[in-house]
């Protein structure tokens, strides 16, 4: 099997920035420790290339194995930085007692597997609820509390299966929405391999429906399929359209658009807000369901008011949410651009390790309220 030059460059920075941190905490930790760190760093090295292609097995102990790993180098790596960066300041002003470096040392080591495991827990449980309100310009009386429950980014697949959504859909329907809205990021697999995982979404239950917008997962994971099955369920899905909603005689007008990046994949999937509003009745809330935040400066040149999205994960873990501004215009939480309204869901799910840490998972509770 021919090894691609970017895949030679991933394991030689891996095995690089592994090496660092076992020479800069290892020689400062007890006998035993050692030997239990370097067991930990040599199986995280190892395990973490393999992630991809556990992932396309049905070897629960290897996926969990793997991706647990990605999260403990995160954050063994991070706090190893940051710890020689603080000794390093430290040691300009004055000479470092030897227990400063070796109680650091340890307090790293340490730290790592505390935060790792108190993600997991977090990852793991089912989101919260997050209540927002919305404002919204010559809103009738009869909208005013008008409930939009959003799910997002949940990523049924390798480490999220049945009950994990089953659990969320539970929660979703205590809730007794006017509309449910799953914006993107559903699934990591196949129709194939997943069905029978995403079949509860069949059980929601909501005034006007459920509906739901691409995310650049489901491309991944054959978004056309996915589509067929979602109708299948029972769930709208929007692509670049919208329906006429009526609430009580009182029109609002609720669309999606496909995710940002779609055209990469399917140049007849490009997302689109003015076509998704295109023909739709002037009176009443226009809203928009885009999977990525970076929608908005199109939707709200569309017109519309309020912009509902994901993908953000909001960082999901420290310290990457400072990073995620380098390609979104929004993190997370309620953000106004222009006269568009945008809310940002940090997710319901998780990606990838299957860890959250400063940035809890939400299921949201979003009501329409008169602007004063």
């Amino acid at each position: 099997m021919k090894i691609r030059p970017v895949l030679i460059v991933f394991i030689s920075l891996l095995v690089l920035l592994h090496t660092y941190i076992g020479l800069r905490l290892l020689p400062w930790l007890p006998l035993p420790a050692q030997a239990l760190g370097l067991l930990m760093l040599a199986a995280s090295c190892l395990l973490m290339p393999m992630v991809p292609r556990f992932w396309r097995t049905d070897h629960p102990l290897l996926i969990w194995l793997s991706t647990l790993s990605m999260g403990f180098f995160s954050w063994v790596l991070v706090l190893t930085v940051i710890r020689d960066a603080a000794l390093g300041l430290a040691g300009l002003a004055m000479p470092l007692p030897e227990a400063v470096v070796r109680d650091s040392a340890l307090a790293v080591a340490g730290l790592s597997v505390l935060v790792t495991l108190l993600g997991l827990v977090f990852a793991r449980r089912t989101a919260k609820v997050v209540e927002v309100d919305i404002p919204v310009a010559d809103l009738p009386p009869g909208l005013d509390g008008f409930t939009i429950v959003q799910i997002s980014d949940i990523h049924v697949g390798p480490t999220i299966k049945g009950n994990y959504l089953e659990a969320i859909v539970a929660r979703v329907n205590s809730l007794e929405a006017d509309v449910v809205a799953i914006t993107g990021d559903l699934v990591d697999g196949s129709v194939e391999d997943l069905s029978a995982h995403t079949a509860s979404l069949a059980n929601i239950n909501a005034r006007h429906g459920t509906f739901f917008v691409t995310g650049n997962h489901e491309y991944y994971s054959g978004a056309h399929a996915w589509v067929v099955e979602l109708r299948r369920l029972g769930v709208t899905v929007l692509i670049n359209e919208h329906v006429a909603l009526d609430h009580d005689g009182h029109p609002v007008t609720l669309a999606g658009v496909t995710d940002y990046s779609a055209h990469l994949f399917d140049e007849a999937h490009r997302s689109d807000p003015h076509r998704a509003l295109a023909g739709a009745p002037e009176q009443g809330p226009k809203l928009l369901l885009a999977h990525q935040p970076r929608s908005a400066a199109a939707a709200e040149a569309a017109g519309f008011d309020v912009q509902l999205s994901g993908h953000t994960h909001g960082g999901q873990f420290w310290p990457w949410n400072h990073f995620v501004p380098l390609q979104q215009p929004f993190v997370a939480g309620l953000k106004q651009l222009g006269g568009l309204w945008v809310y940002t869901s940090r997710g319901t799910g998780y990606w990838g390790p299957p860890m959250r840490f400063g940035a809890p998972s939400e299921i949201t509770r979003v009501r329409l309220r008169r602007a004063v």
